[in-house]
């Protein structure tokens, strides 16, 4: 195998200024509803990057669980790697990797915490062993095995076999509040179509056509 001859052309479709909404948001939804509708594998999966005080970016894939005028949102443990690293430096990148339909959407953001509210809101609306999960996990930091990490599950979900499970208090969301967005559309020969909305100081977007 020669990792320099795997390749394909993309000739899905093409995408013109004319067939863009104005509103970056309302576009996004459009693209998220036809990766919906065609039954693509985790459409809501995003991969979240963030940068470490010493620059060093790191990445991780997320699932987008809310979207209106105000950002994208998504929610994890606060004692995470990404939530460290937001807590020194609040830029955030998204990428949405929808490869079948020969699309991807990049969004440039500033991440705001989400109130307490909105946060045990959507934590009780969670499968209660994903509620059980999120107080099992000491996520990005070292563990000896995976039947440590089992067992832990297990004492966890006999602790709270009765009533509801409480919010941890190191478990929290984000909303991402773009100013950037990117929608790239796969095209034949590598010219493929790139249009970038920015966000003006008038609070209405701009858009232009980028180089492939």
């Amino acid at each position: 195998m020669k990792l320099e001859d795997i390749r394909r052309e993309y000739l899905k479709d093409g995408l013109d200024r004319e067939m863009l909404n104005d509103n970056p948001i309302v576009q996004f939804e459009a693209w998220l509803e036809q990766a919906v509708a065609a039954d693509l594998p985790d459409p809501t999966a995003m991969v979240v990057a963030t940068v470490d005080p010493d620059g060093q970016p790191s990445q991780r894939i997320v699932l987008l669980k809310h979207l209106d005028e105000g950002g994208f949102v998504f929610f994890t443990n606060t004692e995470s790697r990404k939530a460290q690293e937001l807590a020194q430096n609040q830029k955030i990148c998204l990428h949405f990797p929808w490869h079948p339909l020969e699309r991807q959407v990049i969004v440039y953001g500033t991440a705001k915490p989400l109130s307490n509210l909105a946060v045990t809101q959507y934590f009780l609306s969670r499968p209660k062993e994903s509620q059980i999960a999120a107080w099992t996990s000491a996520q990005s930091r070292p563990i000896s095995s995976k039947q440590v990490l089992l067992e832990k599950f297990a004492q966890m979900k006999n602790k709270f076999s009765q009533g509801e499970i409480p919010l941890p208090s190191f478990w929290g969301g984000y909303c991402i509040e773009p100013h950037q967005i990117e929608f790239w559309q796969g095209g034949a020969h590598r010219l493929h179509d790139r249009f970038m909305y920015k966000k003006q100081d008038t609070g209405q977007w701009s858009i232009e056509r980028l180089n492939p």
